[in-house]
């Protein structure tokens, strides 16, 4: 009895869902669904969503980011920015340096090749991802980014 009682308890929790927790339950599900539209374009050429994310976070800081800053901006701890960077080293998409100022830094730099394969890519992978969000029409997408955006503040 107790165990049904409990089960039925579980069962209540995880099906009824005030609206708040719908909102982020389904916010979630969308973002999976677009997150999954670009990562099969990844996987379909042979490439790894996440190290590509490091790419272009790193060109869009200019090129060069230090590795802890790295692991800030693409949300990941400095011990995985690690992980993440080795195979991108190994393939000659970024190169590592001493910092020039403080020579204990290191600094992360995209090199010709890894710049060569994002304006390779990029371009399809957004018209792909673009695809997708174009369920929306202009507005909704301008009032979903105004949503989005506060929900971040």
């Amino acid at each position: 009895m107790e165990l049904n009682l409990c089960m039925d308890d579980l069962q209540k929790y995880v099906l009824e869902h005030p609206l708040p927790i719908e909102a982020y339950f389904t916010l979630v599900e969308a973002t999976a669904n677009v997150v999954a539209v670009s990562e099969k374009y990844w996987q379909v050429h042979g490439l790894n969503g996440a190290r590509i994310r490091v790419l272009v976070e790193i060109a869009k800081q200019g090129g060069e980011i230090l590795p802890s800053i790295l692991a800030e901006k693409i949300g990941v701890t400095k011990a995985n920015i690690s992980l993440l960077l080795l195979p991108l080293e190994k393939d000659g998409y970024i190169t590592r340096a001493g910092h020039w100022q403080d020579g204990r830094k290191t600094v992360i730099s995209i090199t010709a090749e890894g710049r060569s394969l994002l304006l390779e890519h990029l371009p399809d992978n957004r018209l792909a991802v673009a695809e997708k969000m174009n369920k929306l029409d202009a507005e909704e997408q301008r009032q979903l980014i105004q949503l989005l955006n506060k929900l971040n503040r």
